[in-house]
């Protein structure tokens, strides 16, 4: 058995924007026939919050749109992590910065900014509700839920030239 793509979402503190953006891609990764092929997880760049449910709010705007974050607990990122996945998944320009200045320049290459692959979106941050002013909850899935559809339609692309040429890995 081929090992599965893995795909790392990554905010500040793994409560709001990372939690949910592991929901909605699963979910639309299991839509797409690909849920067995690609694993999803998020964490945080900071500890502040380890071992916390997602905040109150983001499971409000979660459930409201069909997703469950409910057993998702916060944790941090590790050195290992940038050798385990093969995508990494910036919220923000800050946590894009943040994790690259912890990873070697090989690794840098896996990073990317959640919402370069938003067609709307395109290259903006997925803001934080909580400190960016005008932000809302609905807004953030908004834009995770357009990030989401790229970032499967990027993986749909790249399975489809691998089975092509007969290659065993895939880059991002």
């Amino acid at each position: 058995m081929k090992k599965p793509y893995r795909i790392l979402c990554v905010c500040m503190n793994n409560v709001c924007r990372s939690p949910m953006a592991e929901v909605v891609l699963r979910k639309c990764l299991i839509q797409a026939g690909l849920g067995g092929r690609v694993e999803v997880a998020s964490a945080a760049t900071h500890g502040f919050r380890v071992g916390d449910v997602c905040d109150s709010k983001t499971h409000l705007a979660a459930q409201a749109r069909g997703y469950n974050v409910t057993l998702m607990r916060a944790q941090k990122i590790g050195w290992q992590d940038f050798e385990y996945f093969d995508l990494i998944l910036a919220m923000d320009q800050n946590n894009l910065s943040n994790l690259r200045r912890m990873t070697t320049e090989e690794q840098q290459r896996r990073i990317r900014l959640f919402l370069d692959f938003s067609e709307k979106f395109h290259g903006q941050d997925v803001p934080d509700p909580y400190l960016t002013l005008g932000a809302s909850f609905e807004d953030v899935l908004d834009r995770i839920e357009d990030g989401a559809r790229g970032v499967v339609e990027f993986l749909e692309r790249q399975f489809s030239a691998v089975e092509a040429a007969g290659i065993v890995a895939v880059d991002a």
